[in-house]
């Protein structure tokens, strides 16, 4: 520390030399000026303003993924109506399944609870890290899933969030309360559906079917209610005690082929592949778009386009998405 008689030292040289006409010592020492040199400006008194910071990412919802049974001994479901999206897929025997996928709203009940299959695998890491609630998954495959991109939310992993309704015949009774789970990762902004009007050129239709070999998924235009309501298997979808109505369907052709994972019965386990390209239907407001869909990664979501390559958003509300081995 400099004493306050070494700086009292310093200004009386300093005024000495400025009055013989010897040059100016600065007080920093890092410099010479003629004395008749004017002073540099001083610098301004106004603070420069900090760069403009992006406004914070306000964080996605956690992502809850269920397998849902589809079995007609399995109906009516539990807290179905309350999903986000809701997807259709192939399984053994030409039988379907449904996916659940959950983030504005987790119901206090989810079920029946079935099992896990690879089409999970590829289909649900775009929403990030979702939790994945099952009830079992053949020994060769869990190992897969635990390097997946989900958090494993299983009744084995954990058994307190699942309860079996004894009103009901097993298999088809576990139920999960979604409550009790570990929260899955959040949704990322780029993977999130996109809702908006709908383009040009649909066509009026109030009608369609999506049949697999052993089970089919219908909707019916519901005009007043600005919704499709949806049939299993010919009859009414219910869940809690009220029809299941989605405000857009999209009909997804998918390659589907057989892994070698086989059910109890021996049948060979399918597998839908949702990476790549290919046709869709885009059901909304009355209308039938025919689409393209493409999916570059696991990571990356689907996007959906008209032939002449305009984007395709949904109407608000509750989507479903049927994954259709068949020709469109």
């Amino acid at each position: 520390m400099i004493s306050r008689g070494r700086v009292a030292a310093v200004l009386a040289a300093g005024l000495l030399g400025l009055s013989a006409g010897t040059v100016f010592v600065t007080a920093c020492g890092s410099g010479v000026r003629p004395p008749d040199t004017p002073p540099p400006a001083s610098a301004p008194t106004t603070p420069s303003r900090p760069p403009p910071q992006p406004p914070p990412r306000t964080p996605g919802p956690a992502v809850l993924a269920v397998k849902i049974d589809n079995a007609r001994e399995a109906r009516p479901a539990r807290g179905l109506g309350n999903a986000d999206l809701v997807y259709i897929e192939p399984v053994e025997g030409g039988a379907s399944r449904i996916i659940a996928v959950f983030a504005s709203q987790l119901p206090p009940v989810v079920g029946p609870v079935r099992s896990a299959r690879e089409t999970d695998l590829q289909l649900l890491p775009q929403f990030g890290h979702p939790a994945l609630a099952f009830s079992g998954a053949a020994p060769s495959l869990l190992p897969r899933i635990a390097r997946a991109a989900v958090r494993d939310a299983s009744a084995d992993r954990v058994p307190r969030a699942y309860f079996r309704d004894r009103n009901r015949a097993a298999p088809h009774n576990m139920f999960v309360r979604p409550g009790q789970l570990p929260k899955g990762g959040e949704w990322p902004a780029n993977t999130e559906p996109q809702f908006g009007p709908a383009p040009a050129g649909g066509v009026p239709s109030s009608h369609r079917v999506v049949r697999y070999r052993a089970a089919n998924v219908g909707f019916d235009w519901a005009a007043t209610a600005n919704r499709w309501l949806v049939s299993l298997d010919g009859a009414p979808a219910m869940s809690d005690g009220h029809r299941l109505a989605a405000s857009t369907v999209v009909v997804q052709q998918v390659r589907v082929h057989q892994s070698a994972i086989r059910d109890v019965a021996g049948s060979p386990s399918p597998i839908a592949d949702t990476v790549g390209h290919g046709r869709a239907l885009i059901l909304r407001n009355g209308q039938l778009f025919q689409a393209n869909w493409s999916r570059t990664a696991v990571d990356q979501g689907t996007t959906y386009t008209t032939p002449t390559g305009q984007p395709i958003r949904f109407e608000s509300g509750q989507v479903w998405t049927v994954l259709s081995p068949g020709r469109l």
